[in-house]
């Protein structure tokens, strides 16, 4: 992994730069959201065939930026439950952390029945482990769980990189270096690569036809259910093959071609 990781560095160095600041037009806090899961030593060849396409967001020199999730799920894993039964209308609830630039955020995310992806925030001094006072309001105002039903159940770390299109209104994220844990127990993969193309509406995507090229398909991949996999005893039969996939890519030694699910 250190050797991927210095090449990937070098590769990331050659991107044109975006500010945060020159990143609002394109916040697209609703979208449609379109998800990839490939391996590692996949990256910087594709990376290569994309530079002339996307700049790459850059935050106080770093291009590959620490992100840490805290997300909240009721004791029977109702959230989980509805993602794994494939209901259209589902929240995430989570306390996001930007390491890098310290900054904490109180999220949720509502994909609705149109299959867009609705995200709402609000800025918090510090990680939360009970949702209370403003974070509570908030939730009360755009949920309809009750903060007293809602726990922290895991924590989803990654190191992302965050491309923007250089002519359309579209961000690509790559989330590598990915983690799950608890208090009990820890998993990491560190030969997976997590891609979200975030656009305003679908429309041709130099990534996405990319990934086609390279027969990659989209797929359903929520970090937060495979995490609760991960960790916790609970169903599964539905993300079964999207797990085994995973797990194929997590494991791959290189001898075998990996088939893509």
């Amino acid at each position: 992994m250190e050797t991927y990781s210095n090449t990937i560095n070098s590769t990331l160095a050659t991107f044109e730069p975006i500010s945060l600041n020159e990143m609002e037009n394109v916040s697209l806090m609703n979208r449609t959201d379109t998800k990839f899961v490939f391996r590692y030593d996949q990256l910087q060849g594709f990376l290569n065939q994309i530079r002339d396409d996307y700049r790459i967001l850059e935050i106080n020199g770093i291009r590959a930026s620490r992100y840490e999730t805290l997300y909240f799920d009721t004791p029977d894993f109702k959230m989980y439950m509805e993602h794994h039964r494939g209901r259209p209308s589902r929240y995430k609830i989570r306390h996001r952390i930007y390491v890098d630039s310290n900054l904490h955020y109180f999220e949720i995310k509502f994909k609705n029945n149109k299959g867009r992806t609705i995200k709402n925030r609000i800025k918090r001094k510090e990680t939360d482990f009970v949702i209370k006072d403003k974070a509570e309001q908030f939730l009360n105002e755009n949920t309809h769980y009750p903060a007293g039903n809602l726990y922290p159940k895991l924590w989803s770390n990654c190191s992302r990189i965050t491309l923007v299109n250089k002519r359309s209104k579209e961000r690509l994220t790559l989330d590598i270096n990915l983690q799950f844990k608890n208090d009990a127990a820890e998993k990491n993969l560190p030969n997976v690569v997590i891609a979200e193309v975030k656009q305003e509406k679908l429309s041709p995507s130099p990534f996405i036809k990319l990934m086609k090229d390279n027969h990659v398909r989209p797929g359903s991949i929520s970090k937060y259910c495979f995490g609760v996999i991960f960790l916790y005893d609970v169903k599964q039969n539905n993300f079964k093959p999207n797990l085994r996939y995973i797990n194929r890519i997590n494991d791959y030694s290189g001898k075998n071609q990996v088939t893509i699910a």
